[in-house]
């Protein structure tokens, strides 16, 4: 009975050695000579002003919400429109009405200003 799950386990090991191994190949192989450019901002060309665990503006995570609602929206387009001639009539309107309901949610965010930066 357990030889039917040795595949599987092999597998496992083998997604856990080349998830972990590069990880810890360089730590070990890497050089270590941290110096002041190096620990130096990159990404925004100035130093920190506040801390890092500062509170952000909910208007962020609105704007973050609605990036996903309507990345996954684009997500079931794709499927829906390679088998629409497929579906007929009743998947047609299926998707006009979960576009409708997107549609609505996304004037009630700009009406409210969440959109809105200041």
């Amino acid at each position: 009975m357990l030889e039917n799950y040795l595949p599987i386990l092999i597998f496992i090991a083998i997604g856990i050695a080349v998830g972990v191994g590069p990880v810890i190949a360089g730590f070990l192989l890497a050089p270590h000579k941290p110096d002041s450019q190096k620990n130096s901002p990159f990404e925004c060309g100035f130093e920190a002003f506040e801390d890092a665990r500062m509170r952000f503006d909910v208007r962020y995570y609105l704007v973050a919400i609605l990036f996903i609602l309507f990345d996954l929206e684009i997500a079931f387009l794709f499927p829906w429109a390679v088998v629409l001639d497929s579906i007929g009539t009743f998947g047609f309107l299926a998707m006009m009405l979960f576009l409708a309901i997107l549609v609505v949610g996304f004037i009630y965010e700009w009406k409210k200003g969440a959109l809105e930066w200041e």
